[in-house]
């Protein structure tokens, strides 16, 4: 290369490095500007750390979906969930995962626990993993109503922005939309939704659409009345206030005493259901107990007797703890069934359980299949006929079964308590020596010998039995008035366990229990329509306060009021159906047949009321008393719910404390009582003839 080549070569570097300082300075310059140290900062903020808690629940929730037991609770969870949460899969995913992940924290110890202290004894080891379960089902309720409560208290507050917000802009829409604007709390999403649909090209479609996704019927409400103000305009009461803002003000009211009746329903009921479960987990201690205090005992708790008294706790347990979920029910989302394709539909679909449902379900038009479709209809159930069927016919099985599981299981009781209980003629009020408790188990093993060698032979005599005890090893030198004792124990021994076998009344026992099992869906539906029933008075009073804000409203008719009645009914739902039906054929013929339909003097009134409007006067002047003493029936509605609370306080706490007292009465005190008469009248008699 020659030196001028080299020279311009150097010429070139040289340059490249001075351009590659100028643009270092300048670029050094622009990244210490305003502009990129906030885009740098907004950059930052996007970058997730190396662990994130919001990550890890969305991978959590998709990993026990795919778990086939954890999968029945995420849906169970979900489906209540994503009303309240209202299109926000993130949100909702998230809050399941949450539930999910603290219930796991409980139940993996929880389960590793019960698995260590009982895997020498499998029925204590099932009435655990039980007792489990009502567990974790009420802990997982109890988190869920939380969040519809904490819904609930946001709608408070809601509707006190919504007041000045509608001060400001004296426009439903605008004062919606400011309210809106708050993404911190979940109500604003509904909020943000009746926004959406007061502006649509179809609102009433729309607020249709709404109505079925709305997670409470005071959303329903205010929903109702921001599109009928949107509509109609607003007016000035009497004493010149805003109709709309005093609507929202009463149901602010309703939600108020909707809240205090939810708290005061969870404080009376937060215990009841542990309480109704607590029992099984008493079962086995209280045994070792009255066995190490009272060993006359052993014979009651260590054979049948005791054996079935454990298996009747934990039925009416099982019993007492459903009752007392039913009867608490404080209103809140409850969407958990899965209506569209349920385990019942599945199983309906197969020819052969069509074919035997179809045979046993009642005919239509028949007496037996108006009454069950009038019991699901006062129910609110959403469960067909056929599922109902497939329910009772699967219940009957399942207590068959049991029933039949019971019986074998109390045979191998007395058969095993024959062959490993101690063998002495020992006072049965006093206690056994360690040496004194050999000698019996020895006793015992010789005996056993003879059993198991004659336990398949019933043609055996007891003159026979008694040879083949007086030439064995085991008391072949005993004399021959003790070869005459321990042939009648063995001969009583040998006649139990030759007659531990299923016998016809045990099978027509459990006949007897799938009978009763086949009419336990009927009786849970006739149960919870008695509950309803208690709620009338409630469900009423929430009517007069619809209809108080609707008579005020300019263009309101009857026919109207009777679709809102019947958009926000829940025990009358059915005949209020069928009175909006036939309203056009008839008016007033339609209201008479909902009056005859009804028995409840309250709201037999109502309707009395609406067929006044319908002919003679204005719907204002035929409700006016509902305006003039609105204090009354706050104070009456306060007054109906503490009624309300109180009954359900007294009718839970007689099945939540019913396990209980049957337990320590049956189980323990009546055995002790009449186990201890007995031992000391059979003492009395061997002293008396000596």
């Amino acid at each position: 290369m020659s030196n001028q080549m080299l020279m311009y070569f150097m010429i070139v570097v040289g340059a490249l490095l001075g351009a590659i300082l100028i643009a270092y300075v300048i670029l050094n310059k622009k990244m210490k500007s305003k502009e990129t140290k906030y885009i740098a900062q907004l950059v930052e903020g996007t970058k997730t750390s190396s662990f994130s808690m919001d990550i890890f629940y969305q991978k959590l929730y998709i990993y026990c979906a795919k778990i086939p037991f954890l999968r029945r609770y995420v849906l169970k969870i979900r489906r209540r969930l994503e009303i309240i949460n209202l299109e926000d899969e993130y949100l909702t995913r998230k809050q399941t995962a949450q539930i999910i992940f603290k219930g796991l924290i409980v139940v993996i110890p929880l389960t590793a626990v019960i698995i260590f202290l009982s895997k020498n004894n499998t029925i204590l080891m099932l009435t655990l993993f039980l007792f489990e379960l009502f567990f974790i089902e009420t802990f997982m309720e109890g988190m869920v109503d939380k969040i519809d409560n904490q819904l609930l208290r946001q709608q408070i507050d809601m509707f006190g922005e919504m007041r000045h917000s509608y001060h400001e802009y004296n426009m439903v829409e605008e004062a919606l939309y400011d309210v809106a604007q708050n993404d911190e709390v979940e109500v604003s999403r509904q909020v943000e939704k009746i926004h959406e649909v007061l502006l649509s090209d179809d609102p009433e479609t729309e607020l249709e659409k709404y109505y079925d996704i709305a997670p409470n019927s005071y959303l329903k409400e205010f929903a109702g009345i921001s599109y009928l103000t949107k509509e109609f305009g607003d007016r000035k009461d009497k004493d010149g206030a805003s109709l709309y803002l005093k609507n929202l003000n009463n149901i602010v009211q309703e939600m108020q005493l909707e809240i205090l009746k939810r708290d005061k329903l969870d404080y009376v009921f937060q215990s009841l259901s542990m309480i109704a479960a607590v029992p099984i987990l008493f079962l086995d201690a209280m045994k070792g107990w009255a066995i190490g205090q009272f060993t006359f005992t052993r014979q009651f708790y260590n054979g049948t007797g005791g054996f079935l008294m454990q298996m009747a706790i934990v039925i009416i347990t099982i019993l007492c703890y459903i009752f007392v979920r039913s009867l608490k029910d404080n209103g809140s989302v409850n969407t958990t069934r899965n209506v569209e394709n349920p385990w019942q539909k599945k199983l309906y679909d197969k020819k052969i359980v069509k074919k035997f449902i179809n045979y046993i379900m009642p005919k239509d038009g028949t007496k037996e299949y108006r009454k069950i479709v009038s019991l699901l209809k006062d129910n609110a159930s959403k469960l067909k006929m056929e599922w109902l069927y497939i329910n009772r016919v699967t219940c009957s099985l399942i207590a068959f079964f049991v029933a039949m599981f019971i019986v074998f299981e109390t045979h191998q009781y007395a058969i095993n308590y024959v062959y490993t209980e101690p063998t002495s003629d020992y006072n049965l009020l006093g206690n056994m020596s360690e040496r004194e408790e050999k000698t019996a188990m020895q006793k015992t093993e010789y005996d056993n010998v003879f059993l198991n060698k004659f336990r398949n032979n019933r043609n055996i005599t007891k003159k026979q039995l008694q040879k083949e005890i007086a030439k064995s090893e085991e008391y072949g030198e005993e004399s021959e008035s003790e070869i005459e004792t321990i042939t009648e124990r063995i001969w009583k021994k040998l006649q139990i366990v030759q007659s531990e076998y299923l016998k016809w009344f045990e099978l027509l026992i459990s006949c007897v229990v799938a009978a009763i099992g086949y009419q336990a869906p009927v009786y849970l539906l006739q149960f919870q329509k008695k509950m309803r029933q208690m709620e009338m008075e409630n469900e009423v009073m929430q009517f007069q306060t619809i209809i108080l804000m609707l008579m005020k409203i300019e263009r309101v008719n009857v026919e109207m009021i009777l679709e809102w009645l019947e958009r926000y009914a829940n025990i009358f739902k059915e005949p209020i159906s069928r009175c909006v039906n036939n309203f056009e054929s008839g008016a007033w013929e339609a209201l008479e047949d909902l009056k005859n339909e009804l028995s409840f003097a309250q709201m037999i009134r109502i309707v009395e009321g609406l067929q006044s409007a319908v002919e003679s006067i204005p719907i204002r002047e035929a409700f006016d008393e509902l305006d003039t003493e609105r204090n009354y029936y706050q104070e009456k509605r306060k007054e109906s719910n503490e009624r309300l609370i109180s009954r359900k306080s007294m009718i839970g706490k007689v099945f939540g404390f019913a396990p209980m007292v049957i337990l320590f009465v049956f189980y323990l005190i009546v055995p002790l009582c009449f186990i201890g008469l007995t031992s000391m009248t059979e003492a009395f008699k061997a002293m008396s003839s000596m």
